[in-house]
């Protein structure tokens, strides 16, 4: 058995940590705002207990149980209050797995599993549906070359009580130029389902370019987003330029 971490807070969740885990060599695809999409990661931001265990063969885990999502945070020294009697309790889970440690013809393959599921079914309620969220991710690494393909579905209870859920796909293949700079091509195509509207297919290309330099990193991209929004023929384009400098 590797080692446990105890952790309290709620500036951590699970499964928002790997909502794209896809290589770029600078923001995911909708990183840039061009699109707009319902990620996975609900529970991010709110108060929880978890657990980070290192098991054999290259294995981790990270889960962690949420009492109350409420979405609200009360003040230092002042007592909780029941701000939706709708939500009950929650988990967020996530383990990786470094498969060439347990085969060596699968070295440099990653294996990352996501779940998470709110309970939000309440008597006074009646529209209210339970919250799931789940990913599954293989990224690759072969030299200068990185690829990667994420999965990810996530159901929720919207639109006067319909379930909503949504398919997503993220494709992310990275080349490093050299040891400062980088490209990568990234897709990320997300289908909406619901009982009550169509949905047409958003699907977001982007381009970009990563550069560091001793503590600066500059990065860029371009992005281009068909059916924005979910709306057949609407077009989002972002164009994006970054700079960061550690001291």
């Amino acid at each position: 058995m590797g080692a446990t971490t105890i952790y309290v807070g709620s500036d951590h969740d699970p499964i928002d940590s790997v909502d794209d885990v896809t290589p770029s060599a600078y923001e995911e695809a909708n990183g840039s705002c061009s699109g707009t999409y319902k990620d996975i990661g609900s529970l991010a931001g709110q108060m929880g207990i978890g657990a980070k265990l290192a098991l054999p063969y290259g294995v981790n885990v990270n889960t962690k149980y949420y009492k109350k999502p409420d979405g609200v945070k009360n003040s230092d020294n002042a007592n909780s209050a029941d701000a939706s009697s709708n939500v009950k309790a929650a988990t967020s889970t996530v383990v990786t797995m470094d498969l060439g440690a347990i085969d060596a013809a699968a070295e440099n393959l990653k294996l990352t599993l996501g779940y998470a599921e709110a309970d939000r079914n309440a008597a006074n309620v009646a529209a209210s549906t339970d919250m799931d969220e789940m990913t599954a991710a293989f990224n690759y690494a072969y030299g200068p070359v990185k690829a990667g393909i994420q999965k990810k579905v996530n159901s929720i209870g919207a639109d006067s009580g319909s379930l909503v859920r949504h398919h997503t796909t993220i494709l992310g293949l990275a080349f490093a130029v050299n040891d400062q700079l980088s490209i990568s091509v990234n897709r990320y195509t997300d289908k909406k389902q619901s009982s009550l509207t169509a949905q047409a297919e958003q699907e977001t290309d982007a381009l970009n370019i990563g550069y560091t330099m001793g503590g600066m990193t500059i990065g860029f991209q371009e992005a281009s987003t068909d059916n924005a929004g979910y709306v057949r023929a609407a077009e989002d384009d972002s164009r994006t330029l970054g700079v960061s400098v550690a001291f």
